[in-house]
Parts: structure tokens; C-alpha cells; sequence
């Protein structure tokens, strides 16, 4: 019985960073011997790859095309040359593959087919935010995205305020950076003054902001957090 290959999960820089400050030497290695790989954008994917391994033949690679606009009956395909006993990579577009990223079809898919995963070390927006925010760590919820609607946003945000009193959970959720002040602006004034507030932006970049401050307090602190990746996490205790 042949052997099948093995997908790769391969981190990438969460911006304009020196790799090597933020990504093991592991990440290197696997793109030294892989030439297909599964990505959201080919052109940042090349990018990337050239910055990693700049002597990696360009011409030589192969990029299957994993975003919103794909036909999930396409998924299976993509793993082709795994079940034929080649790796292949699967990249996010930042961070880590799998987690807030459509990777995680592609994961489940090569579960499926009894292809080995082979996860790697790498920035995780989510998991940097949390450790440097104080709040929970032992328990956490991480909820995407609000809904666009204001008195839905606002609900939401009131529902996971109650439900971080109730079970003792830092909730984590994301916006579209261009409306991020927007949403900081509905924290401070829907929530609790005494429900902390923890902002992570630009993280692991010379930009890094990680703050974490109750919401009466951040009433006269407002960072300009537009078009800058952001981690919003509240908690409120008991």
C-alpha cells in the first residue's frame, strides 16, 4: 500500500517582519522540500516563500487557490499529490493555518482521506493577545466576527459580557480593521465600567500595541487602532 504524503501547516509573519525573529527554522526546512501548496492569495504566498528561501525556483511551484470564493467540491483535489505520497503546504495569509483561516476545511478533508498533518510552530494572533492580556487564559472563547448590524453588535457584545460573568471566560472576537475605532467606541460605551478590556494590535510588529485596562478607564485612553490587525478580549468577573 503506498504511503500517503503529509500536509503541512506552515505559519506565516502576521506583517512586514523579519521571519526569522518570529518563525523556527523548521518552517524553512518544509518549504525547502515542498512545491505545492494550498494558499488564499499566490502572489503573497510567492512573496513569502522568497523571503524564507530565497534560492527556491519559482517556476517549480504550484499553488491551489483556498478563499471565499471556492467551490468546496474543489477541497478533495487539493490533496492529490498527498494521497500519490507527496507533502504538500498549506499556508494562511497570516498567522497560523487552520485557526480564524478557511484551512481548517482543508484539514478536516485530509483527516478524512487518512492523510498525516503536521502542524508547526508560529504566531498565532489569538494565542499572543491572550497571553499578554492577563485576563483568563484557562478558559477562552475566540467568537470572530460581530455582526454588522449596530443593535446586533451591541447585543453581542452585552451577551458576551454577561456570559464572561457567568462561566468566568475571556471572550475574544475581531472587526474589519478599518472599522476597529468604530468598535472600541461601542465597548467603552455598552459595557460595564469595571468589565476589562484587552486590546492586542500589530502584534509581534515594531507597532505592537497590548494593553489591557477596565472599560471606565479606557474612557480617556483611545489608541487609533484603523486599518491595524486587532484582538479585542473582555472579561468580567464575579
Amino acid at each position: 500500500m503506498q504511503q500517503t504524503g503529509t500536509l503541512y501547516l506552515i505559519p506565516v509573519t502576521l506583517g512586514e517582519v523579519n521571519h526569522l525573529e518570529v518563525l523556527p527554522i523548521s518552517i524553512r526546512k518544509a518549504i525547502e522540500h515542498i512545491s505545492t501548496y494550498i494558499v488564499e492569495n499566490e502572489k503573497t504566498a510567492r512573496r513569502f516563500i522568497k523571503k524564507v528561501v530565497p534560492g527556491k525556483s519559482q517556476p517549480s511551484l504550484s499553488f491551489h487557490i483556498l478563499n471565499k470564493f471556492t467551490d468546496p467540491s474543489e477541497i478533495p483535489s487539493f490533496l492529490q499529490l498527498c494521497k500519490e505520497g507527496k507533502n504538500v503546504g498549506l499556508m494562511s495569509e497570516a498567522g497560523v493555518p487552520g485557526v480564524a483561516d478557511p484551512g481548517s476545511d482543508v484539514v478536516a478533508y485530509a483527516h478524512r482521506l487518512g492523510i498525516r498533518v503536521k502542524p508547526l510552530v508560529g504566531p498565532s494572533s489569538i494565542l499572543l493577545a491572550v497571553m499578554a492580556s492577563g485576563l483568563n487564559g484557562q478558559n477562552f472563547a475566540f467568537n470572530g466576527y460581530l455582526p454588522i448590524d449596530k443593535t446586533e453588535r451591541k447585543k453581542k457584545l452585552k451577551d458576551f459580557e454577561q456570559l464572561s460573568q457567568k462561566i468566568n471566560q475571556t471572550q475574544i472576537f475581531i472587526e474589519t480593521p478599518y472599522r476597529n475605532n468604530k468598535l472600541f467606541d461601542e465597548i467603552v460605551t455598552s459595557l460595564g465600567k469595571h468589565t476589562l478590556l484587552g486590546i492586542g494590535c500589530d502584534l509581534t510588529l515594531s507597532s505592537e500595541y497590548i494593553k489591557t485596562l477596565s472599560v471606565s478607564a479606557w474612557a480617556s485612553e483611545k489608541p487609533d487602532l484603523h486599518k491595524r490587525p486587532t484582538i479585542f478580549m473582555i472579561h468580567k468577573g464575579h
